[in-house]
């Protein structure tokens, strides 16, 4: 393949060694320079010209989510994959791997021999099944050996080298920094709360009430019995989840304990809401959470649970909203109590691993000058913003801001799944979410006025994390653990749907017995214990909740 910069680079170089050897025969022929005594210069030795070096190959996943605007190409031959060939030090193949199907393809590309040198991966229990298989190449040496940029970042942030470690030891992940921000919230009508003379609920009664009056009290205006009091389909449903701490894990009187009590509470609780006729009751197809999208744009909603990046909500769902609902008034409200206590929602994890290296790379040095480039603040603010001048120019606040944002859009918006390695919070001056947000945008404006609340409500050290860490540094289970807890994990989510659905025939409280029957058969009790071991010997070099709260303290000066 022919790169634009390594034709000038051989022509500017084929005349530099013309050059020299010009000067070469001046010096020879009565010239002082290089030889001061004036001795004769030998003619037998061969000159000494220093070939360059050539670029290694490799190939490396991207995440393939059918987003790339066809006017740019395919996830593996688009604008930025043309840019970092020509731009980095490397030549890189890039493979698509579909972003929700991740694990198939990956077992089918390391089945058949063919996988990548480089992978791109934020799931774990993707990850560490090929540490298990030794299908994963330790990557310490590589770092010492041929690392200038990751090293530098490594020794400053040795939390990176934590989370990347796995049983042996070893490091076998390159991981990136991130700012500590709340990614799940719960959004209210407050316009909808003011017109019923409501308050904004503290427990997860008054919010059963709240959601009630909302489905039932024509919060609209239109005369109509069209609006849903909350949202429960896809992350929804799990921010609800939240609320009741109903995570598989709790750490009750310093030991890890198997949960039951809160799932049974939410599920009452969910229970409620659809007898009632207070959520949309064909939740459970929308799959993906678009339907539940659609009703909060549309005005049709006034409790939202959900997951979020905050500048992209505020551009797309509050701004398609305020089209449709010029006078809708929306606010993050804390979680509710509920009867498992009061919790900080999930946030954004600090220190997130996301590549490792096929054990067959043929070449770990021209890997590692590729992760090089793609962590250097350089290449992760071309990736972000685009280029200077074509894309962004500098704003009021002295970051990049878009010239033309639709071009912007269209150009740049597909560019994260490149940005996997990028440690943007390092950018002091325009790393931060903060820093997206243009006020002089009228939504815009409104939209950093309701992060920053989020940030208040939400980033509360005095209130406990729900889960015990990010889902992402839980630890690395057995094959055989893991096989166990797989096989029994959608037999029990299912008998929670079938409480929520199946009427007075079916309560929660059967639910409940059914679901820790079918973990005793299904030897559950083995993955209760490997838990409890792990907590007992190996929570002290785990990245847990505590270092969760740690990172925020520093980022936010806390």
């Amino acid at each position: 393949m022919k790169r634009t910069n390594r034709r000038k680079w051989f022509t500017n170089s084929a005349l530099l060694a013309a050059v020299c050897v010009l000067l070469a025969g001046c010096t020879q022929n009565g010239g002082t320079s290089g030889n001061p005594s004036n001795e004769p210069t030998s003619t037998n030795q061969p000159a000494e010209t220093e070939q360059p070096k050539a670029r290694g190959e490799i190939s490396v996943t991207v995440y393939d989510r059918g987003n790339v605007p066809s006017t740019e190409g395919t996830t593996e031959e688009n604008r930025w994959t043309k840019w970092l060939n020509e731009n980095g030090p490397t030549d890189v193949r890039f493979v698509a791997v579909p972003r929700w199907e991740s694990k198939q393809k990956l077992n089918v590309l390391f089945a058949s021999a063919s996988a990548p040198d480089l992978i791109f991966e934020y799931d774990p229990y993707i990850k560490n099944p090929l540490y298990d298989q030794k299908q994963l190449m330790p990557i310490n040496d590589m770092i010492d050996k041929y690392s200038t940029t990751y090293k530098e970042l490594l020794a400053d942030y040795p939390v990176l080298g934590k989370v990347g470690t796995k049983s042996d030891g070893k490091i076998y992940e390159f991981a990136r920094l991130a700012e500590v921000v709340p990614i799940h919230a719960l959004l209210i009508r407050e316009d909808w709360l003011k017109k019923l003379n409501l308050s904004v609920p503290q427990t997860t009664e008054e919010l059963y009430e709240v959601a009630k009056a909302f489905a039932e009290q024509d919060p609209d205006g239109n005369n109509q019995k069209d609006t849903y009091g909350i949202a429960i389909s896809f992350q929804s449903g799990q921010v609800v989840d939240q609320i009741f701490q109903a995570t598989r894990w709790v750490e009750k009187d310093g030991k890890l304990t198997r949960n039951w009590d809160n799932f049974k509470a939410v599920a009452e609780f969910k229970k409620r809401l659809f007898d009632e006729s207070i959520i949309d009751k064909d939740f459970l197809n929308d799959k993906n959470g678009a339907k539940a999208k659609q009703d909060f744009i549309n005005g049709k909603l006034g409790i939202y649970p959900l997951q979020l990046n905050w500048y992209g909500f505020t551009n797309g769902e509050l701004a398609s909203l305020k089209k449709n609902v010029p006078d809708a008034e929306v606010t993050p409200i804390p979680y509710p109590e509920s009867p498992a206590g009061r919790f900080n929602p999930a946030f954004t994890n600090p220190v997130q691993a996301t590549a490792v290296v096929n054990a067959h790379a043929k070449n770990p040095e021209a890997i590692m000058q590729y992760v090089d480039f793609l962590v250097s603040q350089d290449t992760v603010k071309a990736l972000k913003y685009g280029i200077e001048g074509e894309h962004w120019q500098n704003g009021a606040n002295g970051c990049p801001a878009p010239i033309d944002p639709e071009k912007t859009k269209i150009e740049v918006g597909y560019t994260a799944d490149l940005l996997m390695l990028s440690s943007g919070v390092l950018d002091e001056q325009c790393g931060r979410v903060e820093q997206q947000f243009n006020t002089t945008i009228p939504i815009q404006a409104e939209g950093l006025a309701m992060y920053k609340k989020a940030l208040e409500i939400y980033l509360d050290p005095s209130k406990p994390y729900v889960e015990i860490t990010h889902p992402e540094h839980l630890p690395q289970i057995p094959k055989d653990i893991d096989t166990i807890s797989t096989n029994i994990g959608k037999p029990i989510d299912d008998i929670w749907v079938k409480a929520v659905l199946g009427g007075s025939g079916y309560t929660p409280e059967m639910a409940m017995k059914e679901a820790m029957d079918t973990w005793e058969k299904g030897e559950g009790k083995k993955v209760e214990q490997w838990f409890e071991t792990w907590w007992e010997t190996s929570r002290e070099e785990a990245f847990l909740a505590d270092d969760i709260y740690d990172m925020m303290r520093q980022q936010r000066g806390l």
